[in-house]
């Protein structure tokens, strides 16, 4: 097989950020190949030069062996690249079968019948499941990504990028679309996935290519490495895969969740009869399938979600206070009594930052309350964003200046996160503080959950990957459908018993 695609000596900067140095990569035809770097060592821009979102400053671009400018996306779908980016590019109200078309050169009216018996035949060659009919509004995560794929793949396209393709999707619909990828490529076309998951890695790609901070490293064949082996590569010096797990000094009853039932807009019970204790000094993980109510969970002890029965009731830190029901508190109440609620979201940027504002402005928005003073001191919060900056080893030019949306995915989790750590709860929910982290992000929030389990706070921990939970925490919640399926112990707990627990629920009702 030949090269596909051919970068060498390709250079990109942003102002005084470096995102790419000279980076040299080959992709062969009919292969998988990974692409693994930390957040901010330059993946995305690399693949957005491909895909035509931007223009190398330095560097030539080789497609199947002849040399080619791409200066736009049009340029990159004429030469057969498509990318399938995190945040999908799709519009809500139209069909799949509409998307699919969008934009293309057509003669007025559509034929419905041909797009559709098109959209079939590639569904059938790869194995994808799409009904070209259905509105996008109504899919979930994963068929979105479908038809984003079928929709290059419809254009003709036979080198496909994809920018962390799983960081949405549940365990069961990564290994279906791993299957599809590995039949495209045994169809002789190219796939590159972006990713930081080291297992993925190793369970998909047939090579590996390393950057780190915007250099390339090496490509290494698959079969060759191993997940340390690539560890070491990615961040430059050996780092421990293996989480602390101290043992809870003093634990004190500091959440106590008694029957709480939630009932969503349409009219679904999210939450059914939910109780269990948080205590201080413990990270308890909350475990589930996605969709299972760890969300709602996390926003009616936040004051965010409304609550049909039941009771949350907090015990104060502070000596000789007695205990209070959170139910019926506005979240700013709740805030104030220490119950801090770090929520990343699948769209990180659309819900808990404003991606216009710096680092500082962000923290703003968690710190200040208007009544203080209408005008807003900005040292502390630039001086929280400095410390958050460093802690977490957030890549950004300048706190104060630097608009969020300019700070890579990874980056801006992190201030989502350090934001809520830096107000000193006494309660601290973290949902999916690590999605879409690279290891080394990943592990720095391991270790600050840790510190703030040390300090006293009572963690509550939702987290998608079973092994991390087994890992980090000290009791293990595991939802299924809304309910309590039980608590297990995560010193002595199997991820094959829980992962039967996340599917079915035993209990009262006499459920098997």
């Amino acid at each position: 097989m030949g090269n596909a695609i051919e970068l060498k000596g390709i250079t990109k900067v942003f102002g005084e950020v470096v995102a790419n140095n000279k980076v040299d990569l080959t992709v062969r035809e009919g292969e998988i190949l990974a692409i693994l770097g930390e957040n901010g060592s330059g993946k995305t821009t690399l693949m957005n030069m491909l895909s035509g979102i931007y223009y190398p400053d330095a560097g030539q671009i080789f497609v199947h062996g002849k040399e080619v400018s791409i200066r736009s996306p049009k340029d990159a779908f004429d030469l057969g690249i498509g990318m399938i980016h995190q945040h999908f590019k799709l519009v809500d109200v139209l069909t799949a079968a509409e998307n699919i078309v969008l934009g293309l050169p057509g003669q007025g009216k559509l034929d419905r019948k041909a797009i559709s018996a098109q959209i079939g035949e590639i569904s059938g060659k790869y194995g994808f499941e799409i009904d070209p009919a259905r509105k996008i509004y109504d899919m979930s995560v994963s068929e979105k990504q479908t038809v984003e794929i079928v929709k290059v793949l419809y254009r003709g396209a036979d080198v496909l990028i994809l920018d962390e393709p799983t960081a949405v999707l549940t365990p069961q619909e990564t290994d279906k679309l791993f299957q599809i990828l590995k039949t495209m490529a045994a169809d002789g076309k190219s796939i590159i996935i972006i990713t930081h998951k080291l297992h993925e890695v190793m369970s998909v790609s047939n090579r590996v290519a390393v950057l780190r901070k915007g250099e390339y490293i090496d490509t290494v064949n698959t079969p060759e490495t191993n997940p340390q082996a690539l560890t070491d590569m990615m961040v430059g010096h050996a780092v421990t895969l293996n989480i602390d797990r101290p043992e809870p000094r003093d634990p004190v009853d500091r959440l106590a969740v008694e029957a709480l039932t939630c009932v969503n807009g349409e009219g679904v019970t999210v939450l059914k009869d939910v109780s269990f204790t948080a205590r201080s000094g413990e990270i308890l993980g909350i475990a589930g399938i996605a969709g299972s109510g760890q969300k709602e969970l996390c926003e009616a002890i936040a004051g965010l979600q409304p609550v049909q029965q039941g009771h949350v009731y907090y015990t104060p830190a502070e000596e000789g206070k007695d205990r209070e029901d959170l139910i019926g508190k506005d979240p700013m109440a709740i805030r104030d009594l220490g119950v801090s609620l770090a929520f990343v979201p699948e769209d990180r940027l659309g819900m808990g930052l404003v991606a216009s504002m710096g680092m500082a402005g962000n923290m703003m928005l968690r710190s200040y309350r208007s009544g203080k003073s209408l005008l807003v001191d900005r040292r502390s919060p630039r001086e929280l964003a400095e410390v958050v900056m460093k802690q977490l080893e957030v890549s950004a030019p300048d706190v104060t200046d630097t608009p969020v949306r300019r700070l890579s995915g990874g980056n801006v989790q992190k201030v989502l996160v350090g934001r809520e750590i830096a107000s000193a709860p006494t309660v601290l929910m973290a949902a999916y503080p690590v999605r879409g982290l690279d290891i080394n992000s990943s592990y720095t929030i391991y270790r600050l959950l840790n510190e703030q389990k040390e300090k006293g706070v009572a963690v509550i921990y939702v987290g998608e990957d079973l092994d991390v939970l087994l890992e980090l925490c000290d009791r293990i919640l595991v939802l299924c459908g809304g309910q309590v399926s039980g608590v297990v112990e995560g010193r002595t707990a199997t991820k094959e018993q829980v992962g039967l627990m996340m599917t079915q629920v035993r209990g009262k009702e006499g459920a098997k």
